[in-house]
């Protein structure tokens, strides 16, 4: 069972990117269609609050003092508005504008713009001359190289100045805002750990964001959004994209992620980004029939080679931490077992009111 418990934050990031690579394809299917981006968003939120707050409301019928202070209401709302309602805008946006590989593929910036933050804030300590360190560093190197390959190293196709050219204003527009839902997404990785250490209840934090999330997109879509045909649903793509991007890209994704946070920190759930590019393009090669060229094979093979060096580092670290908090917890137990010792030793082996016991046996016998 130890084995195991470790290996639970692999299995949730590895099953959270492949649910990544489905919304990615579906949300762009819908968007094509015809789908107002902005409307989009807010249906995937609300449908993830109608989901995750009837199952967070009776998961905390027996607990108790699970209620946000201020302090967390302030986190929950600004991650709402920055990880939530801020970056899935934008990146629709940029999804529609731009491709869903060149989406993807600037995805892989997490890592390194997180690393980034999380070393500003002290979150992740760099040593020079330590291995643990140096691996981090090479493997987000190689894991977000090896992803940005995948995308630009394709063929003649994709290096061909034409089909840069060809984007025109909307394409180097799409980009720009997938690269900024980049950044909100990192911001949102890092304001994660002071969100659940001062609220632990990750699924309460899971609601309480859809459901922020949902009132921040609503009022944003009704101030850009004019036309209220917009809102209307026009095929069964569009419906189900909407149902399973809100259940499982938001409401079920937003508690795991905030899990494994809580367990390994920022910098391990993001180095699992990469990963989702390489699952859409084998998505894309058994549903789409698109080709998998070599530049995109060998990026997919450094890709998984980064993320075991990164892994490694971050495993090293966890260890590290696991035996400092044995190492404390020993020590505690010595103290209070030493104290213990001495308070025995300074009580009497005979209290008085034994001894006024034996004087009275003693004057009971004369």
């Amino acid at each position: 069972m130890g084995a195991f418990d470790d290996s639970k934050p692999t299995l949730a990031m590895l099953g959270l990117q492949f649910s990544y690579a489905i919304v990615s394809l579906i949300t762009r299917a819908a968007l094509i269609q015809g789908m107002s981006p902005r409307v989009f968003v807010v249906y995937r939120q609300a449908i993830a609050t109608v989901v995750i707050v009837p199952v967070s409301y009776f998961s905390r019928r027996k607990s108790v003092g699970t209620s946000l202070g201020l302090r967390s209401f302030c986190l929950v709302f600004s991650a709402s508005l920055i990880g939530v309602t801020i970056s899935q805008n934008v990146f629709a946006e940029g999804l529609y504008l731009a491709s869903s590989s060149m989406a993807s593929a600037m995805g892989n910036l997490v890592p390194a713009i997180t690393f980034v933050m999380a070393v500003a804030l002290g979150l992740e300590k760099i040593k020079i001359g330590s291995i643990r360190s140096f691996a981090k560093i090479v493997g987000t190197v190689i894991c977000v190289s090896g992803a940005i390959s995948m995308a630009l190293l394709r063929g003649p196709k994709l290096l061909n100045k034409t089909i840069f050219m060809s984007g025109g204003e909307d394409w180097w527009l799409g980009c720009l805002f997938i690269f900024v839902s980049t950044c909100c997404w990192s911001i949102w990785l890092i304001l994660q750990v002071p969100l659940t250490a001062s609220s632990p209840d990750h699924l309460s934090l899971s609601a309480w964001m859809c459901f922020l999330a949902t009132l921040q997109s609503g009022i944003l879509t009704l101030f850009l959004e004019k036309d209220l045909d917009a809102w209307k649903l026009h095929s069964y793509l569009e419906l189900v994209g909407c149902l399973f991007t809100g259940i499982i890209g938001s409401g079920l994704s937003f508690f795991v992620q905030a899990w494994v946070i809580c367990q390994r920190g920022p910098l391990f759930s993001a180095m699992f980004n990469p990963l989702c590019t390489v699952i859409v393009t084998v998505l894309a090669a058994i549903f789409l029939h698109e080709e998998i060229y070599t530049g995109g094979l060998i990026g997919g093979v450094a890709v998984i080679i980064g993320l075991y060096i990164v892994l490694w580092g971050k495993a090293k670290d966890f260890i590290k931490e696991e035996d400092e908090i044995d190492q404390r917890q020993a020590v505690k137990i010595t103290i209070q077992d030493s104290r213990e010792g001495e308070r025995v030793l300074e009580e009497p082996f005979l209290s008085d009111k034994s001894n006024d016991n034996i004087e009275e046996d003693d004057n009971f016998h004369q």
